[in-house]
């Protein structure tokens, strides 16, 4: 009877909880200290953190899943150097390593990424408002009060809700909260001359561009038949000119070519083979080889895909997006939509247009969508690769000169180090052909700071917002900025900041950014755990001339020896502040040119020490990066005596690299 009465009780409860849970979701007001909107990776971060750091949180999605491009697609990670990914964003990754069985990993599923982002979640315990979009934002002076959002899916003033917060971090790729709450930004790309810059506004070059003498009309040689599909009128501005014109967006789009888990690419609805006459016209000049002639595919795990666009005609819907930013919600998924058919109709038309050469349809039939991804929305990622679209103009614009390295920044929050890339913006006629407009590249080179003040917007605007992903940059600042565990990092310094604007009662503007900064280094995971300790080669002890590298390797340089054994040279790290306890280390080595069959390594944890061998061989780089990390085993650490690794250049048959090692405590 005592069993029953439990049981009794225990349904009870497990009802009064849910009914409870339900009436929370759907009450009308929501309170928080933190309002996150966007469940982009950088919204779950900045999430994760301040619910970390003790404070209550409010994580609102307008779609239906978190992770933003980062579990939709983009799964082959643009890293650029992994020296800048930090904190929480450095933990995500290193989660998806322990998923497959590594240290850390930069290409994975879609499926796995979002798992990790809904851990997150769970592991804070912090609610998320999914299928709520932004419709109004109040505010008294420069402080945003509440925002109001209504149901994405079937709005009705019925069901809005009122959120109230003390800060607002906005982690949308459009950065919708920050315009409806009137702070200053700007779509497109400015003039060369607004910034002293070489690289922004109009550029006509040579990449993912149409060869000479590619017709742009109907009917070939006549103009008056009109322009194919895909080609604008406009005329060709002034090399650097500034204009409103928006980068392209494409869906970074998962394929299998695994039988048991495809689907086969169908006639998508609204398919219309003349959107791609260009393509054929394109394969007349250069003439096929294979399907990566027009789209990149980067292997995932398990036999699926990250692809992207590639060449003059590919994934990228050139010139069909400059409304989207500031469009209203019905424009932007007619936008959305176009870009989905188009794309779909892409790869059904490779695969079944009988202009296509067989052995090229053949080839795209093998690929199919994967039943295990995307399962709730038709096995198609729910995520537009929304490249750019506003940008804030902060307290401070990043700019090409700060890419470079020519102006520096002391409040650094983040770093950035891919290299300053545009799609293409528009498609047109130059001279009677077809030519691609837009597409800038632009690398080489090294990591620099993202300062505090490109989060934050002007005091006089709003007080208590922070612009992580819309930040303050320059077209063509921003497409270097703009990668995803750089906006995980930005999302990170921003939630820490506004912890410390909630706890002093004070501005964005006003918030010690010293002390952000030694929070993000000392705290990295927000939980008080003991950080790893890095030591980079600019920080080593080296005996011996070594060459410098600026290029290639963790941070901002390595050091390389080819001299085999003339000399005998030796690089020591040397970690300070060491706690007490056991280590994993690790030592990173870049891929070079000629390099030694074994480097030796001497590892000092106080009392002894232990030499180890690392073959080449054991040196398997993937994706985009330069190199990899490498275990050098478990060890025990004292705090009072000194231990140190040593990269040597005994025995050595080629090229002996020293980079930077790594310290991570036994958690």
């Amino acid at each position: 009877m005592k069993n029953i009465k439990v049981i009794i009780l225990a349904i009870i409860t497990t009802f009064f909880m849910a009914g409870a849970s339900a009436n929370a979701q759907s009450s009308k007001l929501i309170t928080a200290d933190v309002c996150v909107y966007g469940g982009t990776s950088a919204g779950v971060i900045a999430a994760y953190t301040a619910k970390k750091m003790g404070k209550t949180v409010i994580l609102i999605e307008p779609g239906k899943h978190l992770g933003g491009m980062s579990s939709g697609g983009l799964g082959y990670t643009d890293i650029g150097n992994k020296y800048v990914v930090t904190g929480l964003a450095r933990d995500f990754y290193r989660r998806i390593g322990t998923h497959y069985g590594k240290f850390e990993q930069w290409i994975f599923e879609p499926k796995v990424a979002e798992g990790i982002f809904n851990d997150y979640v769970k592991r804070a315990g912090f609610p998320v408002l999914f299928g709520n979009r932004l419709i109004k934002v109040k505010k008294e002076k420069n402080q945003l009060k509440e925002i109001i959002v209504e149901d994405s899916y079937k709005p009705s003033t019925a069901t809005n809700k009122t959120i109230r917060a003390k800060v607002f971090i906005d982690c949308t790729y459009e950065g919708d909260l920050m315009a409806r709450s009137g702070v200053s930004y700007t779509v497109g790309r400015e003039a060369n001359s607004q910034y002293d810059e070489t690289i922004n506004g109009v550029e006509l070059l040579d990449k993912h561009q149409f060869p000479d003498n590619i017709d742009p009309y109907k009917v070939p040689g006549d103009a008056k038949s009109g322009l194919l599909w895909g080609i604008s009128s406009e005329v060709l501005q002034v090399n650097g000119a500034g204009d409103k014109k928006v980068q392209a967006y494409n869906f970074r789009i998962t394929l299998t070519n695994v039988p048991e888990n495809r689907i086969p690419i169908s006639k998508p609805n609204n398919y219309d083979p003349k959107k791609y006459e260009l393509l054929l016209r394109l394969k007349e000049k250069q003439p096929w080889k294979s399907i990566s002639d027009v789209f990149i595919i980067s292997k995932m795990p398990n036999g699926k895909t990250d692809i992207n666009n590639n060449g003059g005609f590919s994934t990228d819907m050139i010139g069909m997006n400059w409304e989207y930013p500031e469009a209203d919600y019905n424009t932007r998924t007619k936008i959305w939509k176009e870009h989905e058919d188009y794309t779909k109709g892409f790869f059904y038309f490779i695969g079944n247009d009988t202009r296509i050469p067989g052995n090229i349809r053949d080839e795209m039939k093998q690929w199919g969508y994967p039943k295990d991804e995307y399962t709730d929305n038709g096995n198609w990622t729910p995520q537009l690769y929304i490249r750019e679209a506003r940008r804030m103009i902060g307290e401070l614009v990043m700019t090409q000169h700060h890419c470079q390295g020519k102006e520096q920044v002391e409040d650094g929050v983040g770093m950035a180090a891919y290299g300053m890339d545009s799609h293409n913006c528009e498609r047109l006629v130059v001279n009677g052909m077809v030519k691609n407009e837009g597409d800038v590249q632009v690398h080489g080179f090294a990591p620099y700071a993202v300062s505090y003040r490109a989060i934050v917007p002007k005091q006089k605007e709003a007080a208590n917002l922070f612009v992580p992903v819309c930040l303050s940059a320059s077209h063509i600042a921003y497409g270097s900025i703009r990668m995803e565990p750089v906006f995980m990092v930005l999302g990170q310094s921003s939630a820490v900041a506004a912890c410390q604007v909630i706890d002093k009662k004070i501005a964005v503007q006003q918030v010690n950014v010293k002390e952000v900064q030694s929070l993000l280094r000392t705290d990295p995971l927000a939980d008080g755990s003991i950080p790893e300790v890095l030591v980079d080669n600019e920080d080593s002890h080296i005996t011996g001339d070594w060459k410098t590298e600026k290029s290639g390797g963790y941070g901002p340089t390595y050091l390389a020896d080819d001299s085999k054994t003339e000399t005998a040279k030796s690089v020591r790290f040397i970690p300070e502040k060491l706690k007490k306890g056991a280590y994993r280390v690790y030592t990173y080595f870049p891929k070079v040119m000629n390099p030694a069959a074994k480097t030796y390594i001497t590892i000092y944890d106080g009392e002894k020490a232990t030499e180890k061998i690392i073959n080449q061989s054991d040196l398997q780089v993937e994706g985009q990066t330069s190199g990899e990390w490498l275990p050098l085993g478990l060890y025990n650490f004292s705090e009072e005596k000194k231990a140190y690794v040593e990269i040597s250049n005994k025995n050595a048959d080629g090229v002996i690299v020293a980079d930077a090692v790594l310290f991570v405590p036994v958690r």
